[in-house]
C-alpha cells in the first residue's frame, strides 16, 4: 500500500477513552502476569491506532499547510490529543503497582518501568490546558515559517528555495539572498518573539504546577533523561568549548584563505570553495534511484528497508509552496511504516538530509520488526541521532553516485561542517538553559543573551553590520528552540558517537556496521548511555572522549589539500 492510499479518519476520543478505561480495569483485576501481558498488547494496539491517525494528519498537514481539511484536523489534535496523557498516566500507575511487576519486568525488560516513572513526573490533569496552548503556539511558529514569501530578483521564494542563492559563487548574490532571508525574519520577529514568550511562560507554569523550580527539570524528564543531568551537560559543553571551538575557528580561517577573502562574513560561511560547493548531479527522482542502489549494496537489511520506502512512496522530498520547512522522520504504527519529509533544493544538504532521515527510518523500521511494545519503538532523542548521523558516514563509499567528480569535495565539506556544527549546537543548548532559568526575560534580553553565548562559542562570526543579527536575532530561525526544548544538545552528543563510527568504519566497515545494526534493533529498550555501551562506543560525557575523537577528524582534514578543490 502506498502512503497516498493510507486512510485517515478523525479518531473518536470518547470511544478511545471508554476502551482504555475498560482495558485498565481488566489489567487491575487480572489474575496473573500472562493476562496482564495480553492486556498491555491490547493497550499498545489501541494507542497505535489513534497515534497513527495523528501521524498521517501531521504529515499531510506539513506537506501542504494550505490544505484546509488537514489544517482543521491538525487543530483538532493540537487541542484534543493532550487529553490522551491522562489515560497513559493511569496505565503507567497501574503498571508500576502491578502485583506481577517482577514477571512483567522479565517479559518486557526493566526499562519500560523507568519510562513509566519518568512520564508520571511530566503530567497531571491541571496542565492539560497548558499542553493545548503549547501545541497551538508550536503550530503558529511552524506556519509562520512555512508561509514565507521572499521577493528576490523579481521572483518569490520560500525559505528552502532561497538556499541555492545563498551558496552562489557570486559573493554579491550570496549577500543579497542572505539579507533577503534575514529581512523576512526581521519582519516576523515581533510575531515570533511573542510566540516564544508565550511558550516559555506556558512551560514555566507547567513546571511549577508539577512541583519543579523551573522548566529545566521538567524538560529533562520529558526527554526521558535519567542517566545524566544538566551539570553533566554543562561539563560536556565545556569540553566542546575547549576542544572544538579552536578547531572550528581554524577551519573558518582556512575557508577564508581558500576563498581569497579579507574577512569571512556570515553570508560566506556556507560557501566552501571558490569553484562552488559540491552539488548532487541530478534531481529528486534521480537521487532516489541512486539511494536505492546505495542501500541495495550496503546490506540486505538496508535493501529490504529502502525497497519498502520506495514501494510505499514513503518520502516527500521536494520543496513546495506551503510546505513546512526542515526535515524529519516519523513512524505510522498501524502500517509499520517510517515516513521521510525533506525540502530538496539542489544542494549537498539534499543528500545529507536523505541519509540522515534514512538513519532514523531504518532504526524504527528495524525496531518495529523486533518489538510491538509502544515505548520501545524509539529510544531517547540523543540515541536516535546516533542512528541518523552515523548513517551519513556509513554511506560515504557510495557518495560518488550522487556527487561524481565532486565526491572528495563533498566528503571534506561534510566532515568539516560536522565539526563546525558542534559549537553552534552547544550554543543553542546553553541559550535554552539561560532562558528557562530566567523565564521573565524580555525579548530584547533573550536576544542579548544569545549574542553573549554566540561570542563564546562562535567567535569568528561577522554579521557585517546587519543590526537584527548583531542584536541577537539569529536563534529565531531554529525550530527546535520552539518545538522541542533541550533537544539540540542531542545532535552534539550523537555527533561525538557518530564520529566514532566514522573512525571505526575507516578501519573495518563490517565490524562497525554490525554494532550499528545491533543499536538500531535495540530501539528504546535501554537508556542512552546503555545504548552507547551496547554499540561499543565511548560516552561523550567521559573526560577525554571529545578530544580523542576529534583528533582523528582533525588529522584527516589536515591531510586534505583543499586548495585543489
Amino acid at each position: 500500500m502506498k502512503f497516498s492510499q493510507y486512510e485517515y479518519e478523525r479518531p473518536n476520543l470518547e470511544t478511545y477513552k471508554d476502551k482504555f478505561t475498560q482495558l485498565l480495569k481488566d489489567f487491575n483485576e487480572a489474575s496473573d502476569a500472562k493476562q496482564q501481558i495480553e492486556i498491555i498488547n491490547a493497550i499498545n494496539e489501541l494507542r497505535s491506532g489513534v497515534d497513527s491517525m495523528h501521524r498521517i494528519c501531521s504529515i499531510r498537514h506539513s506537506v501542504d499547510t494550505n490544505n484546509d481539511f488537514y489544517k482543521e484536523e491538525n487543530s483538532f489534535f493540537d487541542q484534543r490529543y493532550p487529553e490522551v496523557n491522562e489515560f497513559i498516566n493511569a496505565y503507567y500507575k497501574s503498571l508500576l503497582n502491578s502485583k506481577y511487576r517482577a514477571d512483567l519486568e522479565v517479559h518486557f525488560g526493566k526499562h519500560l518501568f523507568v519510562i513509566a516513572e519518568l512520564t508520571l513526573k511530566t503530567f497531571k490533569p491541571n496542565i492539560l490546558d497548558d499542553l493545548k496552548q503549547e501545541n497551538k503556539s508550536n503550530t503558529a511558529y511552524r506556519q509562520t515559517k512555512a508561509k514565507a514569501k521572499i521577493e528576490f530578483r523579481g521572483k518569490t521564494y520560500n525559505l528552502p528555495q532561497l538556499k541555492p542563492f545563498e551558496l552562489d559563487k557570486d559573493r554579491a548574490t550570496r549577500k543579497e539572498a542572505t539579507e533577503a532571508k534575514w529581512g523576512y525574519f526581521e519582519s516576523i520577529a515581533p510575531e515570533v518573539e511573542t510566540i516564544y514568550d508565550n511558550l516559555v511562560k506556558t512551560r514555566h507554569g507547567m513546571a511549577q504546577k508539577l512541583g519543579y523550580e523551573n522548566y529545566i527539570g521538567l524538560g529533562y524528564a520529558r526527554m526521558q533523561r535519567f542517566d545524566y543531568d544538566a551539570n553533566m551537560v554543562a561539563n560536556f559543553r565545556k569540553q566542546i568549548q575547549d576542544n572544538i571551538v579552536p578547531i572550528a575557528t581554524k577551519l573558518y580561517k582556512r575557508q577564508q584563505k581558500r576563498l581569497g577573502l579579507d574577512s569571512l562574513k556570515y553570508y560566506d560561511e556556507d560557501f566552501q570553495f571558490a569553484s562552488g560547493n559540491a552539488t548532487p548531479k541530478g534531481k529528486r527522482a534521480w537521487m532516489e534511484a541512486q539511494a536505492n542502489t546505495m542501500y541495495k549494496e550496503l546490506s540486505k537489511e538496508t535493501d529490504e528497508f529502502f525497497s519498502f520506502m520506495m514501494n510505499g512512496e514513503l518520502m516527500d522530498l521536494d520543496s513546495k509552496t506551503g510546505k513546512e520547512t526542515g526535515g524529519y522522520c516519523t513512524f505510522i504504527n498501524t502500517h509499520k511504516a517510517p515516513f521521510i519529509f525533506a525540502n530538496f533544493n539542489q544542494t549537498s544538504h539534499d543528500v545529507v538530509v536523505l541519509t540522515h532521515e534514512a538513519g532514523h527510518a531504518f532504526q524504527c523500521f528495524s525496531t518495529s520488526r523486533n518489538t510491538n511494545l509502544y515505548e520501545y519503538l524509539w529510544p531517547t532523542y540523543e540515541a536516535c541521532e546516533i542512528h541518523s548521523m552515523s548513517m551519513e558516514f556509513f554511506t560515504w563509499p557510495w557518495m560518488n553516485l550522487f556527487f561524481k567528480e565532486d565526491t572528495d569535495k563533498f566528503k571534506f565539506t561534510h566532515l568539516a561542517e560536522s565539526i563546525r556544527f558542534l559549537p553552534y549546537g552547544v550554543a543553542v543548548d546553553e541559550f535554552q538553559h539561560v532562558v528557562y532559568e530566567n523565564p521573565d526575560m524580555t525579548p530584547a534580553e533573550r536576544n542579548a543573551a544569545w549574542s553573549a553565548i554566540e561570542e563564546k562559542y562562535l567567535p569568528h562570526r561577522d554579521y557585517a553590520g546587519i543590526e537584527f543579527l548583531e542584536k541577537g536575532g539569529f536563534w529565531q530561525r531554529q525550530s527546535h528552540i520552539f518545538g522541542m526544548p533541550f533537544y539540540y544538545i542531542d545532535y552534539v552528543l550523537a555527533q561525538i558517537c557518530a564520529f566514532q563510527f566514522w573512525q571505526r568504519s575507516q578501519k573495518d566497515q563490517a565490524d562497525a556496521w554490525k554494532d550499528y545494526i545491533h543499536l538500531c534493533k535495540a530501539g528504546g529498550t535501554q537508556s542512552f548511555l546503555d545504548l552507547v555501551k551496547l554499540a561499543n562506543l565511548r560516552s561523550p560525557f567521559e573526560e577525554g572522549t571529545v578530544s580523542s575523537v576529534v583528533q582523528g577528524i582533525e588529522d584527516y582534514l589536515d591531510s586534505i589539500d583543499d586548495s585543489n578543490f
